[in-house]
């Protein structure tokens, strides 16, 4: 929210806000072509510049097919247990890419090369999407033409976006990255089989843009003060009661993809620590503190108990991670709202004891509080790129 206009992004970084900075989709993020012109054409439709200059899309991006989203579908409808999946083609895409048969966004620029792949491509996911899962096969010629319509406005965004972060460090520039989506969906370190396709955590951005890990200054991990999670998978502290509901109506808590309702419950200290040991966290960005007000008690799980043993972290196996019992603790709730606040200091003070108990469990400080959705009502406490 920017001076009460609301924004929401699915694969360009929200940085597009700021006119004077340059934003890049990196290589480790998977780009719908239809998806992303239409969120140009949204963003420009709202008096944004979206264009060649200000956004680059690196030419090593992998691209979802319609075939993709065809095969997700039809296999998340074929499972006994459903992962939850958005159906929009991530999984089977990136499939497509660690098999070495994916098309990228470079490919755009090589006509002869694109079509030798999606001919390939289009031969082999027709077999499966007809003989595996009985359905409608997709159509060569329909997904080319998309295609190089696509590509005639795409192509001026594509590039090489290592070099020009490279360029970038060197001639001294602030780069802030931003990742998606929460440690708990990562592909190895999350509740697997009920993740995301790829890596979430913060190494990731090295990996997913071509930049040197020893470049990295900061990590600021993004937590909310309660947990939330969209789709299936354990969720040990979720709340199916009315404090749930609250708490699911006043956050607001729908997935900006999909649209679908968000599980809310107690924040997960847990889940917390497990976040800040996989990403190396130097700084938290506590959000949406405003929702817990009107909360007569809070809790926090910083500990679950399993088969009678306490333990710290979460279980990779699956069946011991559903079957964990939170053991929490309690703190005083805070009565007045709190989104005019400004500083930090004209907090209630069960909102700062609140903090505090977060900032000690985790061990690490909070840089950044907000107190609603709008940017005016974000306390910055302390400037990550500031740096003694």
């Amino acid at each position: 929210m920017v001076e009460g206009r609301q924004f929401i992004f699915h694969l360009i970084p929200s940085g597009i806000l700021y006119e004077d900075k340059i934003c890049m989709i990196g290589n480790g993020v998977i780009v719908d072509p239809a998806v992303l012109l239409k969120e140009i054409d949204g963003l420009r439709e709202k008096g944004l510049n979206v264009s060649p200059g200000r956004l680059m899309i690196s030419e090593n991006a992998h691209l979802i097919m319609p075939y993709h989203a065809r095969l997700d579908q039809a296999k998340e409808a074929a499972l006994a247990k459903k992962l939850g999946t958005t159906g929009r083609g991530i999984g089977p895409c990136y499939m497509d890419k660690v098999g070495r048969v994916g098309i990228k966004a470079g490919d755009l620029l090589d006509d002869d090369l694109f079509r030798e792949k999606l001919l390939a491509a289009v031969e082999e996911k027709n077999f499966l999407i007809t003989k595996r899962y009985n359905g409608e096969p997709v159509q060569f010629e329909e997904i080319y033409a998309a295609f190089r319509q696509y590509g005639e406005r795409l192509i001026p965004f594509i590039g090489n976006i290592s070099v020009e972060l490279d360029q970038a460090r060197k001639a001294g520039r602030n780069i802030l990255f931003e990742g998606a989506q929460g440690t708990q969906l990562d592909i190895d370190h999350g509740t697997y089989p009920f993740v995301t396709s790829s890596n979430t955590i913060a190494g990731n951005a090295c990996n997913g843009t071509g930049f040197g890990p020893a470049y990295i200054d900061s990590v600021i991990g993004i937590m909310k003060a309660y947990t939330t999670r969209v789709g299936e998978g354990p969720f040990p502290t979720e709340l199916t009661d009315e404090i749930g509901e609250q708490l699911q109506s006043k956050g607001h808590e729908f997935g900006a993809t999909t649209g679908r309702k968000r599980r809310c419950g107690w924040l997960d200290g847990v889940v917390a620590n497990d976040a800040v040991r996989l990403n190396g966290l130097t700084g938290l960005a506590l959000t949406k503190l405003d929702v817990l007000s009107g909360q007569p008690l809070l809790k926090m799980a910083n500990t679950y108990e399993l088969q009678g043993k306490r333990i710290s972290t979460m279980p990779s196996n699956i069946r011991q991670a559903a079957a964990v019992t939170p053991i929490y603790e309690e703190m005083p709730g805070w009565q007045r709202e709190i989104s005019g606040v400004r500083q930090f200091d004209d907090l209630p003070v069960e909102a700062k004891d609140y903090i505090r108990r977060i900032e000690d469990f985790t061990g690490v400080p909070a840089v950044i509080v907000s107190v609603g959705p709008d940017r005016s009502e974000t306390l910055l406490l302390q400037n990550p790129f500031l740096h003694t």
